[in-house]
C-alpha cells in the first residue's frame, strides 16, 4: 500500500498564522434568549439598565431611620431619646411621615428611607424609652447603614458589555435591573468525529486489539468549555465512503469540524486526502513543530475551519489548546482564556473583623514597577454591582484583623477567562466615557473603571496605580482647572466639557427661572428646603461648597457618590435641589439651572503615557464618530467651540 508522506513541517507560529488568517474568525451570529437562558451565552449588545439601583434610599439595617445631627452625641452616658413618628417602614411599604428634628422612624433592612432621615441606627443601639420614643445609645454618621438610590448601578449606565460572558453573578445584576432577555452570540456547533477501526464507544463491550474512543467525550467536553456547541458524530471506520459521508454531513450542518485520529501515515492519508478536497483553501498546514502533536492537520474549507487532531489523547487537547480554541473563542464571541489564580499586589491596608475569615473582591490592574495590583472593590455586602467591577477575590484569615497595604496576596479569579485590564480609568466617573470604552472594547481591550472621586482618582495615579484618572477640579486661588492640582509627574490631556448646575423638580417657585446663585440663597433660607450633596473628593462637592460659602443647608451631610444619585434623591422627593451634571436632569424629568462649564480632563501618569492602551483611549477619544456621541450626551469635546 502506497504511503503518501504528508509531513512537510512547519513551525508553530508560521502554522497558526496560516490558520487563523485562512480562517479569520468572527462571531457567527446573535440570538435572543430570555435571562433564564443565558448563562454562559456571550453578550452581543451593551445591556443597559432603565432603572436604579436600588430604585430609592434605602436601610441596610434594622433599626430606626434618623438625623444624625440628632444623635451625634448620642453615648451609654448621655443617651439621647427621640419621638417615634408611628409608622413602620419595611420592604415594599413608601414611608408616608417625615422625619423631623427630634423623631424617628422604625425601619426595617430594605426598607425605603422616609424624607428627611439620612441615616440608620441600628437596633441594637437602642432600647425603648417612654411611651412613644427610643432611646439612641450610639451616633451614627450621614449616611451610616443606608445605600442610596442609583449607588450600586445608574440607569444609562452600561451593565455588561458586548463580549462578557453571562454567569450567575451577572444574571442576578440583569434580574435586579427587570431584564428579562438579551442579545447573545449564537453558540457555533462544532462537529466531533473520531476515526479509527479500532475505536468502541464508552459503555459497550471491548472487542480484541480494541480501545475506548476517548477523544470523542474529551474533545466534546472542551468545545463545551470554550463557548461552542459540540455535536458528536461517534467513531466513523478507516472507511473512505463512511468518512466522505460524515465529513459532508459534518460540514453542511455545523460551523467547525474536528476530527481526531488518522492524521499519522497510512491509514491516516485518507483522512487528510479527504479533508483536502472539502473545500477552497483546504489544507494550510499538516505537520507541525511541536512535541506533543507534530501529526496535527489544519485546513479551512470554505470559510470552515476543519481540523484533524493527532490520535493520543495528550497530544489532541494539547493541540485543541493551541490551535483550535483561540479561533472558536473568536467564533463564540469569547476572550481568550487566562488563567485561574495568580498573586497580585493589594496596594492599600483592607481592614477586617477579627474571627472571621473575610474575601475581598478584587479588581486587577498593573502598578508603577509592572506589578499586578489588586484594587479592593468597597461597595458594601449588598451590592450586586461589585461583580460586575470584581475579577475574583483575595482572602483575609480569621486571625487578622487587616490585611496590609503592599501585601502580595493570591487571587482565586471568578472565571479561567479573566483577563488583567489592558487600561484601568480611575477617578471621576462620566457617562461620556461610554463610548470611548466601546471603542476601545471593539478593539478587544479590557477597561476597567473605578469610580474613586477626582481627587482619589490623582492619588491613585501619583501612587501609579492607574493609567488615567478623569478630574473635574476647580482651583479656587487661579481659576484652572485640575493642572494646579497635578505634580510634575503627571501629564493632563483635555477631555470635554459639561455642564454643572442645580437640579430641581419642575414647578418648584423657589429654584424656577433664578440663577444659581438667586436659587441657593432661596434654598438656605427655607428650612424645609432639603439639599442631597456629594461625596468628599468629588469635584462637584468642592464646586458646591464654594457657592454655599461654609453653610450647612438642611441635608448637607446626605453625600451620596454619583450624579445620578443626586438626580434619583430629588426626582424622588427625598430632596428638593442639588448639583449635578445637565446630561442627568432630562432623564430624571427635572429642571436644570445651568451654572457653566466645567473641564472634565485626564491626569496620566507620564510613565503611562507611551503605552499603547492609553494611546488607544487618547485616540478613540478623539475620533470623530466618538466626538459626536459626546456631543448627542451633552458634552462638548475640548477644541470645539460652543
Amino acid at each position: 500500500m502506497k504511503q503518501d508522506q504528508f509531513l512537510t513541517v512547519l513551525g508553530r507560529d508560521e502554522a497558526l498564522t496560516r490558520f487563523e488568517a485562512a480562517l479569520a474568525a468572527h462571531p457567527i451570529g446573535v440570538e435572543s434568549v430570555a435571562l433564564a437562558a443565558s448563562l454562559g451565552r456571550v453578550v452581543a449588545e451593551n445591556v443597559v439598565p432603565a432603572i436604579d439601583v436600588p430604585p430609592f434610599d434605602r436601610s441596610t439595617m434594622d433599626g430606626f431611620a434618623v438625623r444624625a445631627a440628632d444623635v451625634a452625641s448620642a453615648s451609654d452616658s448621655a443617651p439621647v431619646m427621640l419621638a417615634l413618628t408611628g409608622e413602620i417602614v419595611a420592604c415594599g411599604i413608601a414611608p408616608k411621615r417625615a422625619v423631623t428634628a427630634g423623631a424617628a422612624t422604625v425601619i426595617a433592612t430594605g426598607g425605603p428611607m422616609p424624607r428627611g432621615a439620612d441615616a440608620v441606627v441600628p437596633v441594637e443601639w437602642t432600647e425603648p424609652g417612654a411611651e412613644g420614643t427610643v432611646v439612641v445609645r450610639r451616633a451614627v454618621a450621614s449616611g451610616q447603614n443606608l445605600a442610596y438610590a442609583g449607588s450600586d448601578l445608574a440607569r444609562g449606565e452600561v451593565l455588561l458589555r458586548r463580549g462578557s460572558t453571562v454567569g450567575s453573578r451577572e444574571i442576578g445584576m440583569m434580574a435586579a435591573c427587570g431584564i428579562g432577555s438579551l442579545a447573545v452570540f449564537r453558540r457555533p456547533k462544532v462537529a466531533v468525529i473520531s476515526t479509527g477501526d479500532e475505536l468502541v464507544p464508552p459503555g459497550e463491550a471491548l472487542r480484541p486489539a480494541a480501545i475506548y474512543d476517548s477523544n470523542g467525550p474529551i474533545v466534546a467536553a472542551a468545545v463545551a468549555e470554550n463557548g461552542g456547541e459540540p455535536v458528536a458524530f461517534g467513531a466513523i471506520p478507516d472507511d473512505e465512503a463512511k468518512l466522505r459521508a460524515a465529513l459532508a454531513e459534518a460540514l453542511a450542518t455545523t460551523d467547525m469540524v474536528i476530527l481526531s485520529g488518522g492524521t499519522s501515515k497510512g491509514a491516516g492519508d485518507l483522512t487528510a486526502r479527504l479533508v483536502g478536497e472539502l473545500g477552497s483553501p483546504g489544507i494550510v498546514a499538516h505537520g507541525v513543530a511541536l512535541k506533543p502533536g507534530k501529526p496535527l492537520c489544519l485546513a479551512v474549507c470554505d470559510g470552515k475551519a476543519v481540523v484533524v487532531l493527532p490520535g493520543f489523547p495528550t497530544s489532541a487537547m494539547f493541540t485543541f489548546h493551541e490551535f483550535v480554541v483561540p479561533s472558536l473563542r473568536r467564533l463564540a464571541g469569547l476572550p481568550a482564556r487566562a488563567e485561574a489564580r495568580l498573586d497580585a499586589t493589594v496596594p492599600v491596608r483592607v481592614p477586617s473583623d477579627r474571627g472571621r475569615t473575610e474575601f475581598v473582591m478584587v479588581s486587577l490592574g498593573d502598578g508603577a514597577a509592572g506589578e499586578r495590583i489588586a484594587h479592593p472593590v468597597f461597595k458594601g455586602s449588598g451590592s450586586i454591582s461589585a461583580f460586575a467591577q470584581a475579577d475574583g477575590f483575595v482572602r483575609i484569615d480569621a486571625l487578622a484583623d487587616q490585611m496590609p497595604a503592599g501585601t502580595v496576596s493570591e487571587v482565586t479569579l471568578f472565571t479561567p477567562d479573566v483577563r488583567v485590564p489592558d487600561l484601568v480609568i480611575a477617578g471621576s466617573h462620566c457617562i461620556g466615557l461610554e463610548p470611548v470604552i466601546d471603542r476601545l472594547a471593539a478593539e478587544g481591550l479590557v477597561v476597567r473603571v473605578l469610580a474613586l472621586g477626582s481627587l482619589g482618582g490623582i492619588q491613585a495615579a501619583k501612587r501609579g496605580e492607574c493609567d488615567i484618572a478623569p478630574t473635574h477640579l476647580l482651583h479656587a486661588e487661579t481659576g484652572l482647572w485640575n493642572r494646579p492640582f497635578l505634580g510634575d509627574d503627571i501629564a493632563l490631556v483635555e477631555g470635554w466639557r459639561r455642564v454643572q448646575g442645580l437640579v430641581h423638580r419642575k414647578g418648584d417657585t423657589r429654584f424656577e427661572g433664578k440663577t444659581v446663585a438667586a436659587a441657593i440663597e432661596a434654598a438656605v433660607a427655607d428650612p424645609g428646603c432639603l439639599m442631597v450633596n456629594r461625596n468628599q473628593g468629588a469635584g462637584t462637592r468642592l464646586l458646591l461648597d464654594g457657592l454655599l460659602a461654609g453653610r450647612r443647608p438642611e441635608g448637607y451631610f446626605n453625600q451620596p457618590r454619583s450624579h445620578g444619585a443626586v438626580a434619583a434623591a430629588v426626582a424622588q422627593g427625598r430632596a428638593d435641589w442639588g448639583m449635578a451634571i445637565a446630561a442627568v436632569a432630562e432623564p430624571y424629568g427635572l429642571g436644570f439651572l445651568a451654572f457653566g462649564d466645567e473641564h472634565y480632563d485626564f491626569a496620566i501618569p507620564k510613565a503611562r503615557i507611551e503605552r499603547p492602551a492609553v494611546k488607544a483611549f487618547l485616540a478613540a477619544s478623539a475620533e470623530p464618530s466618538v466626538r459626536t456621541e459626546l456631543e448627542k450626551l451633552g458634552f462638548r469635546p475640548a477644541g470645539r467651540g460652543p
